[in-house]
């Protein structure tokens, strides 16, 4: 595996080293050893599907609030998809940066997403299906209510790393 740094501190394109010979093509998708020497500590606590139908399909910007912060390693398994993650980590030197990457069926990237960001993608193909390895189990209570001034958010780009 190669680790490719994105404009997001701690996120990473990770490239597969795939072995290929008549039969297809063999590699690891994940190593907790190989990710921790790479600055992307996690360790695998759930995996999730997103099967979407419909090219041209937004699914996010998700998140976890604190203390349910969680990394995720991203791959599409079927079609293509635009796959974005953004600093939403208010005390790191990268707040408010924007890293994003193609992944493809069968490709051999993933996607690595330190925990405190915010992810979403945008189908390209019809479906498109996308696999989660999630480094925090979902805590569905977080949050159960929304303020008005969330619910109607501000920029971050606006908001600064000292505003709040």
């Amino acid at each position: 595996m190669r680790f490719i740094p994105t404009p997001i501190d701690g996120a990473f394109l990770v490239e597969l080293d795939l072995r290929r010979d008549e039969r297809g093509a063999f590699g690891r998708t994940f190593c907790e050893e190989a990710f921790r020497l790479a600055g992307a500590p996690m360790t695998v606590v759930q995996a999730n599907i997103s099967l979407t139908s419909k090219a041209a399909t937004l699914r996010g910007m998700h998140y976890q609030a604190p203390p349910h912060q969680e990394p995720k390693l991203v791959q599409c398994v079927r079609g293509r998809i635009f796959d974005v993650a953004i600093d939403i980590r208010y005390q790191s030197s990268t707040y408010g940066r924007i890293a994003s990457v193609e992944l493809t069926g069968g490709g051999d990237h993933l996607f690595f997403i330190p925990a405190g960001c915010a992810h979403g993608f945008l189908t390209l193909e019809d479906d498109s299906d996308v696999l989660y390895y999630m480094g925090a189990a979902y805590a569905p209570e977080t949050p159960k209510i929304i303020s008005d001034r969330d619910a109607n958010y501000v920029d971050l780009q606006q908001q600064g790393p000292h505003r709040r």
